[in-house]
């Protein structure tokens, strides 16, 4: 690809701003959001994400060469772009069902600006078909141009994992395709200019968007596994982590870890790739099976605690428990699909008083999203309960002797704090 093309990266969250920066290390980039404020925290150098490298956000920002990022809220502003990458969130709704609302959004967008020869290029997460049947119908009806001939298109799916600081974006590998084979190879380049880990071009839109929704899908079937075992090995009084570590001295087996399974993507996917399933005619049982497995996890760690507390004090209506973390993974701010919130809803059913402590996680967004009040360590009082759901290194530092000395049950979700202080863990 040419080095004096201009790239507009749409959506500046955790996938399109790192994919932004790195670009414009090497090309004209213009970085847009429809979020004014975000847009305005970056220029300033804040990034609430926090997967940003601001060393090399301040250098291309102040790029005065050919290449460099610009970002902005004002749509004219990639008006003179020749290849717009899509990054916007792809959710599920309040049923489970993909919401398109925002990839759509984008794409009508898109077609008001788009011109002759243009590339557009999704990297949200969809499901096999998605980016040709439901996108490019959009892109032409606003553009009025024709796909293929006018314009071009191509899937190249994100694998950003927020929080990990190794596994970078330029260090794995991507998958890209294109809609025909001299744009497919022009679309490989582009990102084989910036992932030093190389590339794999797939041979078609669908199978790229098929290796996405399966990556994830394969690990959240995994982790419903052992999840299951623990709900199995509770019921037989012997520890998860035990049996784990035991099975993992053979060298073929995979040692997957049970926990709560949220965030934007094994939470989510296998519902994009299961909803494309059913419209064909075939329900995946494996893969849904899986996802009510997990989705019930959060329940039974409430459950777990309360049958806990009762047996301890006799009491339950009066009981306050502490839950450690509220991101839907360690070491990270996102809080998207977090299944903490479940554990949370569970307890208070029960009219127990919940506490939440998440130092990494925005108390704003917390309160606008939840509804729910983040605490400070200096708010800590006494609780009859203490539930470690996610393992942020910081929670390794906590006085869990303390909680133990009041009289608390300690529930470790993730097998991550002393054992000596925990009175069970899945």
């Amino acid at each position: 690809m040419n080095e004096d093309k201009i790239i507009a990266v749409i959506g500046l969250g955790y996938v399109g701003l790192p994919l932004a920066i790195e670009f414009a290390k090497k090309y004209k980039v213009i970085g847009y959001d429809i979020k004014a404020t975000r847009v305005a925290a970056l220029n300033n150098l804040h990034d609430g994400t926090n997967e940003a490298n601001l060393d090399d956000l301040k250098i291309v920002l102040h790029s005065k060469g050919v290449n460099g990022l610009k970002l902005s809220a004002d749509l004219s502003d990639i008006k003179n772009a020749q290849v717009f990458i899509v990054t916007v969130p792809t959710p599920i709704d309040h049923l489970k069902r993909p919401d398109l609302e925002p990839l759509l959004a984008a794409s009508r967008m898109l077609g008001e600006v788009i011109k002759k020869g243009d590339i557009v290029i999704y990297e949200s997460t969809v499901y096999p078909g998605c980016t040709e049947e439901d996108c490019v119908p959009v892109l032409e009806k606003y553009s009025g141009l024709k796909y293929n001939i006018d314009f071009f298109c191509g899937y190249s799916p994100e694998r950003i994992n927020p929080g990990d600081k190794v596994n970078t974006l330029t260090k794995i590998k991507k998958v890209t395709s294109g809609s025909n084979p001299q744009v497919s190879l022009e679309i490989d380049c582009l990102y084989a200019s910036i992932i030093t880990a190389g590339t794999h071009l797939a041979p078609s839109i669908k199978v790229a968007e098929a290796s996405k929704a399966i990556e994830n899908a394969q690990r959240d079937v995994n982790i419903s596994f052992v999840n299951e075992l623990a709900l199995i090995f509770d019921k037989m009084g012997i520890d998860t982590s035990d049996v784990l570590a035991a099975a993992s001295t053979k060298w073929n087996f995979l040692n997957y870890k049970p926990g709560l399974v949220g965030g934007h993507c094994i939470g989510v996917d296998p519902y994009y790739l299961a909803h494309k399933s059913e419209a064909l005619g075939y329900k995946p049982e494996v893969i849904l099976s899986g996802r009510r497995v997990n989705d019930n996890m959060g329940m039974f760690v409430a459950n777990k605690v309360i049958k806990m507390i009762v047996a301890k004090s006799g009491i339950l209506n009066e009981a306050r428990v502490l839950i450690l973390g509220f991101a839907f993974k360690e070491n990270c701010p996102d809080t998207r699909n977090t299944r903490v919130v479940d554990i949370i809803d569970e307890l208070k059913a029960f009219n127990i008083e919940v506490d939440v402590y998440d130092p990494w996680a925005s108390a704003e967004e917390v309160k606008l999203e939840y509804g729910i009040e983040l605490i400070a360590e200096e708010d800590f009082t006494s609780y009859h309960a203490v539930i470690l759901a996610v393992s942020h290194q910081k929670f390794l530092s906590l006085d869990y002797r303390r909680f133990k000395e009041q009289g608390a049950i300690i529930f470790d979700t993730k097998s991550f704090i002393n054992r000596d202080f925990v009175d069970a863990r899945l």
